[in-house]
């Protein structure tokens, strides 16, 4: 895997996906090629950390065969190991996927259009919510009300119950003036929630909504198309097409737009899992990921 140098390995490579650990101490990472990195953030974050420290404790390919395939190795004192099932469920592709604490199952928005629901303990996919008419780019939970959300590229939200497997609501994004942007197209690409309000963007512009009432309450004007966007304390973070992060305000304004090494961003994600490590790591269109110990400045980059 390493020792290409600039080959067009690196050169061509995008990270899509990352993920912390449950204890805040490891970062896991997807990139375009089928890989997957674990960086220890513990070392990277020493004050004796070397460019060694930045790069992947661990990494491994995903298997092209369809077996179940069991990779186990030491990472500096953990043991990991890892299942890889290439079943034969057909999804034509998996584009999001979160857990669902409520009741212990893996939310799977896929290429066929439909959400598919796989129960954690027993390993099976136990249903399928069908109602968007084009594929499911991005899921969020809402566990105290019981509720899945999906956006896709139809540009409708649906807000499902996760019991009866039912369309509660349906928001077609595209249809609000305040979010239509006809030139981007009406397609939902980031969703997530917190309490009674949700963010959504993609062909839209992103804005906020309050779930109870199910209407817009602020848009931002961020230019291009957003990859993901999250909640954080008073404030909205946001990343999409550029190269900048955005830090928005509730009421709609763009506070700040921190630079980043990649020249398009895909991914964020927020560290909360350890006071020690707290951190937000930012992914795109490179082989870097940036690493945040202060929100308004990059302190680094981990690197396939």
């Amino acid at each position: 895997m390493y020792g290409r140098g600039l080959g067009p390995h690196l050169l061509h490579m995008s990270v899509f996906s990352q993920s912390f650990s449950p204890c805040g101490r490891f970062l896991a990472a997807g990139n375009n090629y089928g890989e997957i990195a674990l960086f220890s953030l513990s070392a990277a974050l020493s004050p004796d950390a070397t460019r060694l420290s930045q790069k992947p404790s661990f990494s491994f390919n995903s298997p092209e065969t369809h077996e179940l395939t069991r990779l186990a190795a030491r990472v500096r004192g953990l043991s990991l190991s890892v299942s890889v099932l290439r079943s034969s469920l057909e999804i034509p592709e998996i584009n999001s996927m979160i857990i669902n604490p409520r009741d212990n199952s893996l939310v799977v928005g896929g290429g066929d259009n439909n959400i598919h629901i796989l129960d954690l303990e027993h390993g099976v996919f136990k249903s399928v919510l069908q109602g968007h008419s084009d594929y499911v780019h991005c899921v969020s939970v809402r566990e105290r009300e019981a509720e899945i959300l999906s956006g896709g590229e139809d540009g409708a939200v649906r807000i499902w119950d996760s019991r009866t497997g039912q369309t509660v609501h349906c928001i077609e994004v595209y249809k609000y003036e305040e979010c239509a942007r006809p030139q981007f197209g009406k397609w939902i690409s980031c969703l997530t929630t917190d309490s009674d309000w949700m963010l959504c963007g993609g062909g839209p512009s992103l804005s906020l909504w309050h779930l109870r009432s199910l209407s817009p309450t602020s848009t931002f004007p961020l230019s291009g198309c957003q990859r993901q966007a999250a909640f954080y304390q008073d404030m909205i973070l946001a990343v999409g097409e550029g190269q900048s992060v955005s830090h928005c305000l509730l009421g709609g304004e763009v506070k700040a737009q921190i630079p980043c090494s990649s020249q398009s961003l895909n991914t964020l994600q927020l560290n909360t899992n350890s006071t020690e490590h707290r951190v937000l790591t930012v992914g795109g269109s490179s082989d870097h990921i940036d690493v945040f110990t202060n929100l308004s400045y990059r302190a680094f980059s981990l690197s396939f």
